[in-house]
């Protein structure tokens, strides 16, 4: 779940409504939906931004009509969500499968850096002084 966009403007506090770009071979500027994600060189705008919005001199300014406010989440969105989380916790998975290999294991011996065989282990390491 991504988190809410604000509006591009300074000191401007607003949740994004629209999403502007320019295209600068065509001199022009393009106001829309918002965009699924945030991409680099598009500017998020609120609705009272995108609505004032001037190109500048000589440049031309093209609206394309669509949902301006991004959908509101219910309250049964938000339930459904973390229902679906509660289910995959308690679904036993590859985790349970680790762990289980994990205690079987615990009876043999260490190897020489510490660690145990047929245990999982972090991408982090510490490596000491040389």
């Amino acid at each position: 779940m991504s988190a809410v966009r604000l509006c591009s403007k300074v000191s401007c506090s607003r949740s994004a409504a629209a999403t502007m770009t320019y295209v600068h071979a065509d001199a022009c500027v393009v106001i829309g939906p918002l965009s699924r994600r945030a991409e680099p060189g598009a500017h998020d705008l609120c609705a009272d931004h995108a609505a004032k919005l001037t190109p500048p001199v000589g440049w031309q300014l093209i609206r394309i009509e669509g949902e301006q406010a991004p959908p509101e989440r219910t309250h049964d969105d938000l339930l459904a969500i973390a229902d679906a989380v509660r289910e995959a916790a308690g679904r036993p998975g590859e985790g349970a499968r680790a762990d289980e290999a994990a205690s079987a294991s615990s009876t043999s011996e260490r190897r020489s850096d510490g660690s145990m065989p047929g245990r999982k282990h972090g991408h982090l390491r510490i490596i000491g002084d040389s």
